[in-house]
């Protein structure tokens, strides 16, 4: 066994040990501590944990990807991944915790006083979080497909044991601990390389600022070298967008919102003892969550130079610059292995050529030079993985990269697990089917559920609708759809009732999946081309839940409008939920 295989080994087996020994440690024996880890987490702890929840595989493995090909373009999970903690740490979350209950379908079912809308509910939050889920097992399996050199198969059977084992024996408590660990593997394991690279090519540690420094050794800025680099290969520029105001402006707003209604985050603020708790622990993660997300536009930029750099070993765009593909180094070998990254000798030269084929103005030079077509394919999901061994790092940095790619990817695949879980034993069965079952059984219902859903969501990670970040902003817009509206009216809106709920929440889910459903196919072939000039208003699969998001306030208003407004009650609940309590301490 090599050295790299054994380090390899070596770190993801010791993360393992540790999530398990935490799992057994903090073993849920309530449904309170199953589900809300029995509200006694401490605020940082619980920024920790929310962190390690949102940063998935869509933030440490795909997001740089993303940023690398889309440059400019990039920042749009940046603005609307950040931005959506905000929303939820003013508008959403202490008023949440203060209202008390386990889950948002529950808040929903009490506040707009019906079954059918907890109900309507679940299946919203079921379609996000398991749209969710596939990304993040997807990312377990690529990270797995090459580090531990198994198939892709055998890596999500391996992380569905180990989420199955932590999540099912210690519910929100186990995931809470567990994800503070998570956390602390996925940040060094995002900033050490990051540190790394940034010293080799600028002579600055410090990523964040290596991003606007000059290449060591030149007088040439890093962005404006890969511009001039990717310009020369028929790329648009780095630092322009490929995206349409309209696009960039959808895309942020379905993001942000959809951060404030992903049910899996928004549980996370029950867990706190009290609601001023909820505000802090808003604040903590948004902290320990900055120091991944202002690292990722240098990783993706250095990530993009390295890549490039490696291919040209000579003049950029010249016939005689491109790599010989026997001489390839051995991370291209490592990854080829994979089947994420693959070589096709178009021209027949031996050399391969990487540039962008579609773009007219640079096809009549790239004929000029004998070219047939790119020949290199290079999946975005391995960019940030990738990086470490490209810039031939130390050994035991490619291994930390490992441990961290998975911690990102259990972390949320945990946490989304739960929710799905709690969706079905606590509001679906508990809340609707059979209200009067107990403590235990519901206990053991929502275990089942558990090891019911990584059973499906390691078929969707096997099978997925696209790549890991494409997949999670389709969960955001569905989130953005369906669950933020009724959440921010059922606070806000002493008018909105029942009826235009369970409309609002049904007009913005069913729009914005069968949106994505004719742009994209999701297990089905596309049913119309996905195009800029096919797209309503202009406005991309990734953005549209902003349109739903919309519809769902438009639908609910009007419904709400013209049938009987809600009981005098649910009127004084909503005025309860906003009002300040100085007289509780435990409020």
């Amino acid at each position: 066994m090599d050295e790299l295989k054994l380090l390899t080994y070596l770190a993801v087996g010791l993360s393992f040990v540790l999530y398990i020994g935490i799992a057994v440690w903090s073993k849920a024996s309530s449904t309170g501590e199953f589900y809300v880890a029995g509200k006694g987490v401490h605020p940082i702890a619980n920024g920790m944990a929310t962190a390690a929840d949102w940063m998935s595989a869509a933030s440490f493995i795909s997001m740089a990807g993303l940023i690398a090909f889309l440059g400019y373009g990039g920042s749009v999970y940046l603005m609307g991944w950040t931005g959506g903690y905000v929303l939820l740490a003013m508008l959403l979350a202490p008023y949440l915790r203060k209202y008390g209950k386990f889950t948002v379908p529950e808040f929903i079912g009490d506040r707009y006083y019906s079954k059918t809308a907890r109900l309507v509910a679940v299946v919203c939050l079921i379609f996000i979080s398991f749209t969710y889920v596939a990304g993040q097992m997807r990312g377990v399996g690529i990270v797995f497909s090459r580090f531990l050199e198994v198939d892709l198969l055998t890596g999500l059977i391996i992380g569905m044991g180990i989420v199955f084992i932590y999540a099912v024996l210690g519910g929100m408590k186990g995931i809470t601990y567990t994800q503070v660990a998570q956390y602390c593997v996925l940040i060094l394991a995002y900033t050490v390389p990051a540190v790394f690279i940034a010293m080799q090519l600028t002579g600055n540690p410090i990523p964040q600022i290596a991003f606007g420094s000059q290449i060591e050794g030149t007088n040439t800025y890093l962005l404006d070298r890969l511009n001039q680099i990717v310009t020369d290969l028929g790329f648009i520029e780095y630092t322009e967008g490929s995206k349409s105001t309209i696009d960039m402006f959808a895309i942020t707003v379905a993001l942000m919102v959809g951060t404030a209604g992903l049910p899996h985050v928004i549980v996370r603020f029950f867990t706190v003892p009290r609601v001023r708790d909820a505000r802090s622990s808003a604040g903590f993660a948004l902290l320990f969550i900055a120091l991944l997300y202002t690292v990722a536009p240098a990783v993706g930029a250095m990530a993009r130079y390295n890549l490039t750099d490696t291919v040209q070993t000579g003049a950029v765009g010249s016939p005689d610059g491109n790599l010989v593909y026997e001489e390839r180094p051995e991370w291209m070998k490592r990854w080829e292995a994979t089947g994420l990254l693959a070589f096709e000798d178009k021209n027949g030269d031996g050399r391969i050529q990487y540039y962008n084929d579609a773009n007219p103005e640079f096809q009549e030079k790239a004929a000029e030079y004998g070219w047939d077509g790119n020949e290199l394919t290079v999946d975005r999901d391995i960019l940030v993985l990738a990086n470490p061994e490209i810039a031939q790092l130390p050994n035991w940095v490619i291994a930390l990269v490992a441990a961290g790619g998975i911690a990102a990817a259990l972390s949320t695949a945990a946490g989304l697990l739960l929710v799905i879980s709690s969706g079905i034993s606590h509001d679906l069965f508990k809340g609707t089917i059979t209200p009067g079952i107990s403590e235990k059984t519901e206990l053991m219902t929502g275990r089942i559920a558990i090891g019911v859903a990584i059973l499906v969501a390691g078929y969707l990670g096997y099978n997925p609708p696209g790549f890991v970040a494409q997949v999670v902003a389709f969960a955001f817009g569905l989130a953005a759809s369906s669950l933020f509206p009724v959440i921010l009216m059922g606070i806000f809106s002493k008018k909105v009732n029942r009826e235009g709920a369970i409309a609002g929440m049904l007009s913005g889910l069913v729009f914005t999946m069968g949106y994505i459903v004719l742009y994209k196919g999701v297990f089905i072939e596309p049913v119309i081309d996905n195009v800029p000039e096919n797209w309503f208003l202009g406005i991309s699969p990734e953005g549209i839940g902003a349109v739903g998001m919309v519809l769902n306030f438009i639908v609910a208003f009007t419904v709400s409008k013209i049938t009987r407004e809600p009981p005098e009650h649910i009127q004084h609940l909503v005025e309860d939920i906003r009002t300040p309590r100085v007289t509780s301490a435990a409020e």
